[in-house]
């Protein structure tokens, strides 16, 4: 697995980079951050320590579906769904569907963050 470069900065600042991209004005680096937070707050409610544990939980059982997710982990199906899609949202996890199920895929075993002044 891989170390996600995560960036945390205003929304403001992040429009005007996404702009700036668009517009040919800026071209990102090889390590720049492509997951972006508005505030550490957010962060810290995606990568808090029980969703690092979920993480962990999906990395090493390789779990065929989320139902045998939630049994393996005790969590709500409902709960642990609204969960993996945020995580999905921001390219943390894969949600790799097939006829009847959703497999859960970890995208990485790291995370660093890059915060702006």
């Amino acid at each position: 697995m891989k170390t996600i470069v995560i960036g945390v900065m205003s929304q403001e600042q992040i429009r005007a980079r996404t702009i700036a991209i668009a517009k040919g004005e800026y071209q990102p680096k090889p390590g720049e951050p492509k997951i972006w937070f508005t505030s550490m707050m957010s962060v810290a409610e995606v990568l808090s320590e029980r969703n690092r544990a979920l993480l962990k939980v999906i990395r090493e059982t390789n779990p065929a579906s989320m139902a045998v997710l939630a049994k393996t982990t005790g969590r709500q199906p409902g709960n642990l769904s609204r969960t993996l899609n945020t995580m999905s949202r921001y390219g943390l996890v894969d949600l790799q569907r097939d006829k009847t199920h959703v497999r859960p895929v970890v995208k990485a075993t790291g995370f660093r963050i890059i915060a702006a002044a």
